[in-house]
């Protein structure tokens, strides 16, 4: 059976271009066009589409809107088109909140200068949000108010980052390499947690989570329930363009009791602090004088995921064995199973998200399925679980 689209654009030469390249795919039948957001809200109505693509900017009724209306009254999979900018971002994680499940640069040369490259991306979104594994059916709404932090609401932001980077979701089932040399060695490695055992105090240093499709509005819904005074520090990989990263920082920061914010080069991993990796480069741990550290580097040629859980996970088992938390949360691919692997092998434990809640179950169902899950937590729950550790 095809995945049923609707194109949403207020460009006629847009919509056709989009319709094109997904119905040259043999899975995919675009059923309906709308070039603005009231037509699309009508026409998720009437034709029930599997999955539907929207611009952001359009006359009458804007694509955030539309999304919202969508969701109160039919509610389906969206794909956004956005612009890499910071604006663009702010934007597009405005969209994110009314319910959109994904997002993809509109111009295409912010993807790939190949054509059939950036054709491939379309269509492979489509099939994932379109095909079951999409729907936001369960989804909360954004947490609603910040919190008041007293003297920490005057605290500095973070710049807006450049407006470069790669998709947000790489394709299905592509992977990054970890950096070598990527796991102890020399040293035993401890004994792994019973499944589903609770972690004991102080046994942990880190915390590492790592997420892609969905992740935005899953990581507001896990960050927030974390107290101002949670005892250790989180690094957060999200597969996002470079110039997303700051904004989302800012929204998270906003949200969280605890301080979040960008990483940088060199950044201490504090507890009561999570740091954001920053997109379109690489970020794992090293120690320092007994502390842990960020390391922020240049992602290689055949790299694909920039930021990289693999990357990360891969970093932590070298430099903090054992005593790393590694949470996978949904998203396309499969990312973070083979640094999930390796953090197993040091005794470290690992949590993933349910296929219930899940926007795409993919990285979270690759980590099960390896066998390396002591945890599978619906996502409410992963919060929760974070918020109990001391």
């Amino acid at each position: 059976m095809k995945v049923r689209a609707l194109v949403v654009d207020d460009s006629g030469f847009f919509r056709r271009r989009i319709k094109s390249m997904l119905e040259e795919h043999p899975s995919i039948e675009v059923v309906g066009e709308a070039a603005n957001g009231r037509q699309a809200v009508e026409q998720a109505q009437k034709l029930r589409p599997d999955v539907i693509t929207m611009d952001i900017e359009m006359p009458e009724m804007d694509g955030i809107t539309a999304v919202r209306e969508i969701m109160r009254r039919q509610p389906t999979p969206v794909l956004m088109f956005s612009s890499l900018t910071y604006e663009g971002a702010r934007e597009t994680l405005d969209a994110l909140d009314a319910g959109a499940s994904d997002f993809i640069p509109k111009r295409f040369a912010d993807i790939s200068g190949d054509m059939e490259q950036v054709k491939r991306q379309l269509q492979e979104r489509v099939l994932a949000l379109g095909g079951g594994r999409g729907a936001p059916a369960g989804r909360a709404p954004r947490p609603a108010a910040p919190v008041d932090r007293g003297a920490r609401s005057e605290r500095a932001r973070p710049a807006p980052g450049e407006a470069s980077g790669r998709a947000p979701v790489p394709p299905t089932g592509a992977r990054a390499r970890p950096e070598a040399p990527v796991a102890p060695t020399g040293a035993p490695a401890a004994p792994a947690p019973e499944r589903g055992q609770r972690i004991r105090p102080g046994a942990l240093r880190l915390v590492v989570i790592g997420t892609s499709t969905g992740g935005p509005v899953a990581l507001q819904r896990v960050m927030s329930r974390l107290p101002a005074g949670f005892p250790l520090p989180v690094l957060i990989i999200q597969h996002m363009p470079a110039s997303f990263t700051p904004a989302f920082a800012e929204r998270l920061n906003e949200l969280c009791q605890i301080e979040v914010r960008e990483a940088k080069n060199g950044d201490e991993l504090r507890p009561g602090q999570a740091l954001l990796a920053p997109g379109g480069r690489q970020a794992g741990v090293e120690e320092r004088g007994g502390k842990l550290t960020v390391r922020i580097f240049d992602a290689s040629s055949d790299q694909f995921y920039k930021p990289s859980v693999d990357i990360a996970f891969a970093s932590a088992a070298k430099y903090c064995p054992g005593k790393t938390l590694g949470v996978v949360l949904t998203g396309m691919g499969a990312d973070g199973c083979e640094g999930a692997k390796l953090l197993k092998r040091t005794g470290a434990p690992i949590w993933s998200q349910d296929e219930a809640t899940s926007v795409i179950y993919g990285m979270p169902a690759a980590v099960a399925k390896a066998g390396v899950t002591d945890r599978v937590l619906p996502l409410d729950q992963v919060g929760e679980e974070l918020a109990k550790l001391r």
